[in-house]
């Protein structure tokens, strides 16, 4: 598995409740810019629209060798999931404060570009707060750890 890029931005921002891995609808070039990793998900979220998951602000800079297609780098792309799992992320999302944010894409074992989707609700300023303090204290413990041995 070959990881394109991260989103470590949400993992800030947001209680990632579930994830889903869901293929994604490229067009043209997109795939060899996809694989040399200049892409963003920064700022991207996910909406479901008539029974099907797209992804918004997903920015795959065009390709510098393609010939005269080049797809427009902000549209909107589709997301491959199954039937079920639309079914459950619109009853979710419908919910108050629950949104879809891209974790991460990557390259499966198969080649095929795949999409980390997660079930996410956001952080209020004082629980990011307390996740800082949480991961000082780890790093604390790991450093007393380190001069124990």
């Amino acid at each position: 598995m070959k990881t394109v890029a991260t989103n470590r931005r949400a993992r800030h921002d947001f209680f990632i409740l579930e994830t889903y891995e869901a293929g994604l609808e490229l067009k043209g070039s997109e795939v060899k810019s996809l694989r040399a990793g200049t892409v963003s998900l920064k700022g991207s979220y996910a909406r479901v629209e008539e029974g099907e998951v797209y992804v918004y602000d997903f920015h795959i800079t065009p390709y510098e060798k393609s010939g005269a297609f080049i797809p427009d780098p902000k549209r909107p792309k589709k997301l491959l999931l199954r039937a079920s799992d639309i079914r459950r992320l619109y009853g979710k999302t419908q919910e108050r404060g629950f949104t879809l944010i891209p974790l991460s894409v990557y390259f499966n074992e198969r080649g095929f570009a795949k999409l980390t989707l997660g079930l996410c609700r956001g952080k209020k300023l004082y629980d990011k707060k307390e996740a800082i303090k949480e991961r000082d204290i780890m790093r604390e413990k790991e450093a007393e750890l380190k001069e124990r041995r």
